[in-house]
């Protein structure tokens, strides 16, 4: 995953994008970082976790 000081620049950037492409305010705009555990989505049928298991 990532380590704090890159979702710390993460929430930075998405604040400034929202600003700079949308015209939003940074004092209101909300950035949130969901880490869903691999076993809990899918791609194709399968969890990530066994995708990444096999190497794709």
């Amino acid at each position: 995953g990532a380590t704090v000081e890159q979702k710390a620049a993460l929430v930075r950037g998405a604040t400034q994008l929202l600003v700079d492409v949308l015209g939003k305010n940074p004092q209101t705009t909300v950035v949130v970082i969901d880490e869903v555990e691999t076993d809990n989505w899918g791609i194709g049928g399968e969890t990530v976790t066994v995708r990444r298991k096999r190497g794709q």
